[in-house]
């Protein structure tokens, strides 16, 4: 398991297990690099998607790229094995819940950031096994940026874009936010030999 608090990495054996197994075609860390890559591409088109949208119609257009291009842009960077999601502990759309280990990981998060830790290099890595077929997972910590975040997330929301998620989201948990706080996180997995 590779788990990032601030500059300090913390491994586990659990890394070895790929490592050791003959036919495997790439390390845990290389994994791992490759899920970096694949979230840095995302987090950049999506932020990029954002910010255009934010100075052509204001955070109510906003939310329209989170709620339709997001998703396709995850849609997009799932591929080569990979599934490509975002997941949060106060989530805006239920269809991006967390299962048990992204909540764990989720908490480890929380947990992290609560003793001094960075968000932005919070992330967490591991293969797991269930029912005889093996997984890597990765996930990375979104951190709350002031602009364009706190405009839809944060807690003086303008009417405007209360009416736009009441209309897009009805179940809506994801606001509150401030500057900093982990938003939720990008969550990649890739079936293993």
């Amino acid at each position: 398991m590779i788990f990032r608090i601030g500059a300090v990495t913390i491994c586990t054996a659990i890394l070895g297990i790929a490592a050791a197994d003959a036919g495997e075609t790439a390390t845990p860390e290389a994994l791992a690099s490759e899920a970096r890559g694949i979230v840095g591409r995302f987090a950049d088109r999506l932020k990029g998607e954002l910010v255009a949208a934010m100075k052509e119609g204001g955070p109510v257009a906003a939310i329209g790229v989170c709620n339709t291009a997001a998703p396709a842009i995850a849609s997009e960077a799932s591929a080569g094995g990979w599934i490509v999601r975002r997941t949060s502990l106060k989530l805006r759309n239920p269809a991006t819940a967390p299962d048990a280990w992204e909540t764990e990981t989720l908490a480890r998060f929380e947990a992290a950031k609560a003793g001094g830790a960075d968000p932005a290099k919070l992330e967490r890595a591991e293969i797991l096994e269930s029912d005889g077929a093996r997984r890597f997972r990765y996930m990375k910590a979104i951190p709350t940026a002031a602009e364009p975040c706190l405009a839809c997330h944060g807690t003086n929301l303008a009417e405007p874009v209360k009416a736009k998620l009441a209309e897009l989201y009805p179940d809506d948990k994801a606001t509150g936010y401030s500057a900093g706080d982990i938003r939720g996180a990008f969550t990649l997995s890739k079936p293993l030999p």
